[in-house]
């Protein structure tokens, strides 16, 4: 007969919340509180973001995640920073959402839910992004990024793809403003694939790149060779933040 062996789990420490601070740094993290701020700190993120997609590959839902963690890093709280969180958008008005929901079953039509790769919200949201909140984390939301890789078998990452992403968060940031409310979009191309020929080419890109001014949308793209961040919106000046723009393609 098998030996059972007890083990004890003891109950977890529970402290003041200055007490937790001085023990976890983390939770000193400063917080978010607008939209500068947001765009701020994603560009502070981005070299780690740029070093840490290029040291391993993979496919979308996994470079969202490092993406996410480097935004922790860069001391995001962690109750201001969902991924794939669900919303709902009642009786769009942009003409994209609302051929979107015009595709659905009659039944099923008079509204929209996006689910943006990764959100930053405002701290009023307090952690809580569930569905049955999804009105809250559509109006405290600050800056949502969509993550597009190039991880495709037999081809490469198209501008297409990522201009329907591109279309699609202008379209969200849009309804957000008709309800009264503002967040910024960024697109974020992740074209590590270690073959030139899997990689966007500098055609390719450029539309891509057109496409986000077109519709103020910030774009990040990073390949081995090649990394920016075009902001499409203004920081303040007294804190300038430095971005390298080299579009050598391998």
């Amino acid at each position: 007969m098998a030996q059972v062996h007890a083990v004890r789990v003891n109950e977890p420490v529970r402290m003041e919340p200055e007490q937790a601070a001085e023990a976890m740094p983390d939770m000193r993290a400063r917080p978010v509180r607008n939209i500068v701020d947001a765009v701020r700190l994603v560009a502070e993120a981005w070299p780690l973001i740029v070093a840490e997609c290029r040291n391993a590959l993979g496919g979308e839902l996994h470079y969202q995640a490092m993406a996410y963690h480097c935004l922790r890093r860069a001391e995001l709280p962690a109750t201001q920073l969902g991924m794939n969180v669900k919303q709902w958008i009642d009786a769009p008005v942009t003409p994209l959402f609302r051929a979107l929901d015009s595709r659905k079953e009659p039944g099923f039509q008079g509204g929209f839910e996006p689910i943006p790769d990764i959100v930053i919200f405002r701290p009023a949201i307090g952690g809580d992004w569930r569905r049955r909140n999804r009105q809250a984390t559509l109006r405290h939301m600050l800056l949502a990024i969509e993550v597009k890789a190039s991880e495709r078998a037999n081809g490469r990452l198209r501008a297409g793809e990522v201009i329907r992403d591109i279309r699609k968060l202008a379209a969200h940031r849009d309804e957000l403003r008709h309800r009264g409310g503002d967040m910024h979009p960024m697109m974020m191309v992740i074209d590590t694939a270690p073959m030139a020929e899997e990689r966007m080419s500098a055609a390719k890109l450029e539309l891509a790149r057109a496409a986000a001014r077109a519709q103020g949308v910030s774009f990040l793209y990073v390949s081995p060779t090649a990394a920016c961040m075009e902001l499409a919106v203004a920081l303040p000046e007294e804190k300038p933040v430095q971005f390298a723009f080299d579009f050598v393609m391998g």
